[in-house]
């Protein structure tokens, strides 16, 4: 089977907050071809994993419905330690995420609107 997620660490949940350590395997299949001599993790996969990760831990609506804001700032590299805020605000349907590393390198960050899929 072909490796999609990283391997969680460690989640803490409060309200419609969670944190995730993400140990960001090398063998994660959308390395391969994401550049050969210097391999990065897309930054659709870093959206998709927002996404996946605030549905399972926050419980969001699971429809993409557009990106607000987003930053790719710092490439996360295989094998990195990387931690994942997400942020959801119900009330306006956004979540922000953000992904850093233990050295207070922020590698990404945005804020996406989600909903239904009958809206």
């Amino acid at each position: 089977m072909d490796k999609r997620k990283p391997t969680i660490l460690n989640v803490v949940r409060q309200d419609n907050h969670a944190t995730l350590t993400l140990q960001v395997d090398s063998d994660i299949l959308d390395f391969s071809g994401h550049f050969n001599h210097f391999p990065l993790l897309p930054g659709v996969t870093q959206i998709d994993w927002a996404l996946h990760y605030a549905v399972e831990h926050l419980s969001t609506p699971s429809v993409f419905k557009g990106m607000e804001v987003i930053k790719f700032q710092d490439p996360i590299r295989p094998d990195a330690q990387v931690t994942l805020q997400l942020d959801w605000d119900s009330n306006k349907q956004k979540l922000a995420f953000k992904y850093s590393s233990q050295q207070g390198t922020v590698h990404s960050s945005g804020k996406m609107k989600l909903g239904e899929k009958s809206e």
